[in-house]
């Protein structure tokens, strides 16, 4: 009988998918992911990417200091249209980290096995992501000498921003959004970086791995806590899933300007948020899937789930556009109805129907199950919904501010050379702090992934640290 590639045990339904494929034992688990980065030779390809992400950092940092040297003139901006394609890719970054805290925390505590092949991506994206996101607010202010105004300093020289603004709220809710997830992503890879440093026969490794490992010696005790942290962790960072780009959304929404000033756009944005956040972890995933033979471990199975998030975010995506005009016309405000038609057929047009195309009918192809599991077709798909994503934030913003209430002070948004090589290097900084990890971090949460294998039934409280070292040999120093 020909096996269903999304469940390997097709000839007895009753039987659970299998999430790792290929006959992996807790040895082989350990093997696979540690020779990645000890053992293994790099693929040539990582090179070039890395060669060329690499230009692209450089150029960012390059039209960072033109920008601070010559003024924020260099950009597209002008007098209607004062936030430009800074805030736009502020607001893209930090909407792009919202699928590790949904895959690593919440879908932890719905205790879906199946996040564990795909959750150390998308917490690692999520870091890399809310640093790319950082960067805006801080070169964006004008005078960059003045950036520490955007830290919540007590106010009691009257001289600091308003802190009633929700422009400061977003240091809050961004600033604990990054701690919370930078802690929850390395907690969960301390028992990888002992597999690492027990495994490592370079003395360099030894003691970089040693250093990140803090001590782990795989004892009872250390599990005990290390899980109790891990669920507290999670606990935490569940409701930033929905504070964070809610807060984020506060940014357009208590604004009076026609097109911002709506109460939808808090789920919106946080739907938008999980929507392009899953397209950007298939990204990466994909190519590091092919690259290094992961195709056991991150199976058809876990790419068919990821995809039907994506459809179900999308057309909740696709349902806030709708809204958004029925509101408009419900309404009966003349500003609010012409700022959304303005949207559709105005010059921005061509901007809001790639939107469209991208984040609402690009998504519905996943209802069919051969595109969902054809690897090629839905990485050229991820690609389609980040592009939508990045055109949502700018039709928004820009649409909105170029017609606002006096037709006197309209003007057309027109970004310059040094706005477009600024984005471009923001994906290049992603993409290189990406492959670097790939190449020299745990890109697969392996304690995790044994928690889910048929062994692990076998091995009752301590099946964790069996064959997290050395082999199959469970790891004994330490108390118990």
């Amino acid at each position: 009988m020909v096996n269903d590639p999304l469940n390997n045990t097709a000839d007895d339904p009753t039987k659970p998918t299998e999430l790792v494929l290929g006959g992996h034992t807790f040895t082989t688990v350990t093997e696979k992911v540690s020779d990645i980065v000890l053992e293994r030779k790099t693929p040539r390809a990582w090179y070039i990417a890395f060669a060329f992400t690499s230009g692209l950092t450089a150029i960012l940092f390059a039209m960072i200091a033109y920008l601070f040297v010559t003024g924020v003139g260099v950009w597209g901006l002008n007098n209607p249209v004062s936030w430009g394609w800074a805030i736009v890719n502020f607001v893209f970054w930090v909407g792009i980290g919202h699928a590790g805290t949904l895959i690593s925390a919440i879908l932890f505590l719905l205790r879906q096995k199946w996040r564990t092949s795909i959750n150390r991506f998308a917490e690692a994206m999520t870091i890399f992501a809310v640093i790319c996101a950082g960067i805006f607010p801080g070169i964006h202010v004008g005078r960059v000498w003045l950036v520490w105004w955007l830290f919540p300093i007590p106010n009691y020289q009257a001289m600091w921003p308003n802190f009633r603004s929700p422009l400061l709220w977003d240091v809050f809710a961004v600033g604990t959004y990054a701690t919370v997830s930078l802690l929850f992503w390395y907690t969960g890879m301390v028992p990888d970086f002992a597999t690492l440093r027990d495994r490592a026969k370079s003395k360099i490794q030894q003691i970089a791995y040693g250093t990140l490992a803090i001590g782990w010696t795989g004892s009872h005790r250390h599990w005990h806590r290390y899980e109790k942290a891990y669920l507290l962790l999670a606990g935490l960072a569940t409701p930033l899933v929905l504070s964070v780009h809610s807060v984020v959304s506060f940014d357009f929404a208590t604004a009076q300007v026609p097109g911002w000033h709506t109460s939808i756009f808090p789920p919106y944005f946080v739907a938008g948020a999980v929507f392009s956040g899953f397209a950007m972890v298939g990204t990466c995933m994909i190519p590091a899937r092919q690259w290094f033979g992961l195709k056991e471990f991150i199976t058809l199975h876990h790419l068919d789930n990821m995809n039907k998030i994506i459809l179900a975010t999308g057309s909740i995506v696709g349902f806030a556009y709708a809204t958004e005009f029925f509101i408009a016309w419900y309404g009966g405000n003349p500003n609010e109805s012409f700022a959304f038609v303005n949207r559709a057929f105005g010059p921005y047009a061509w901007a809001y129907w790639i939107m469209v195309s991208c984040n609402v009918i690009t998504p519905q192809l996943f209802w069919f199950k051969k595109i969902r599991t054809n690897v090629p077709v839905m990485f050229v798909m991820y690609i389609f919904v980040n592009i939508g994503m990045w055109f949502e934030r700018f039709v928004i913003t820009v649409t909105s501010l170029s017609r606002d209430f006096l037709p006197s002070s309209w003007d057309y948004f027109d970004p310059t050379l040094i706005d477009v090589l600024t984005f471009a290097g923001s994906f290049g900084l992603f993409f290189t702090l990406v492959l670097l990890f790939i190449r020299f971090g745990p890109i697969l949460a392996m304690a995790e992934i044994k928690t889910v294998m048929p062994d692990a039934e076998a091995h009752d409280d301590s099946h964790r640290s069996v064959g997290d070292y050395h082999g199959d040999v469970p790891e004994t120093r330490g108390d118990k």
